[in-house]
C-alpha cells in the first residue's frame, strides 16, 4: 500500500470501469446474466494482473496509457481475452461495444469518451487522503446519476483534467461546408 492513504488498491477502479463494459453486453446483446457474470470475473482478474505493476496512488497519471483500455479498429486485447472466455468473437464484441471507446482506469478515477471527439465523462472518482483519514467515492452511471461510497478528503488534478487543460491529445477534425443559395 502506499503512503497517502489506507485505500490504496485498485479494486473500485476496476470494479467501476468492468461494470461500465459489462452493461453493454447486458443491454445490448444476446449474452445471459451467468456470461455476464463469467466476463466480468474474467476482466476484473485480467486487468488486476495487468495493473499490478503500474499502479501508482501517489503519481495517478504515471502508467495511465498503460491502463487505458481502448477500442477502435482495434479490440482491446485484455477486454477481447475476456470476451473470448464466454465464446463471443471479436466481430461479435464489436457489435456490443461502443465501436471508438477510450476508458480510462486511473487511481482515484474512471473515466471514459466514446467517439474521438466526444466529452470525457467520469465514472468513478475518490480523492487521495493522508494516512488515517478517511477518503469519499462518487460512482457515477452513464445517465448522470452518482452515489457516494465512502467520505471524501482533499483533492486532485485527474490525468483527464490535465489533458483538458492542455489541450487535445488529437488535432480537431476539419470538415468543408458547403451553402447553397437559391
Amino acid at each position: 500500500m502506499h503512503t497517502l492513504c489506507a485505500r490504496g488498491t485498485m479494486k473500485p477502479e476496476i470494479s467501476a470501469a468492468v461494470g461500465f463494459l459489462s452493461r453493454f453486453l447486458r443491454v445490448k446483446g444476446h449474452v445471459n446474466d451467468r456470461q455476464v457474470q463469467t466476463f466480468s470475473q474474467s476482466l476484473q482478474d485480467i486487468l488486476a494482473e495487468q495493473y499490478k505493476h503500474h499502479w501508482f496512488p501517489d503519481r495517478p497519471c504515471k502508467g495511465s496509457g498503460y491502463r487505458c483500455i481502448r477500442i477502435n479498429h482495434k479490440m482491446d486485447p485484455l477486454v477481447g481475452q475476456a470476451g473470448q472466455r464466454i465464446g463471443l468473437t471479436i466481430q461479435q464484441l464489436y457489435l456490443l461495444l461502443p465501436s471508438e471507446l477510450t476508458l480510462w482506469v486511473d487511481p482515484f478515477e474512471v473515466s471514459y469518451r466514446i467517439g474521438e471527439d466526444g466529452s470525457i465523462c467520469v465514472l468513478y472518482e475518490s480523492q487521495p487522503c493522508s494516512v488515517g483519514m478517511p477518503t469519499m467515492a462518487t460512482a457515477s452511471s452513464p445517465s448522470g446519476n452518482s452515489g457516494v461510497v465512502s467520505p471524501m478528503v482533499d483533492s486532485h488534478i485527474s490525468c483527464k483534467e490535465e489533458l483538458m487543460v492542455l489541450g487535445r491529445a488529437s488535432p480537431s477534425k476539419a470538415y468543408n461546408m458547403m451553402t447553397v443559395s437559391s
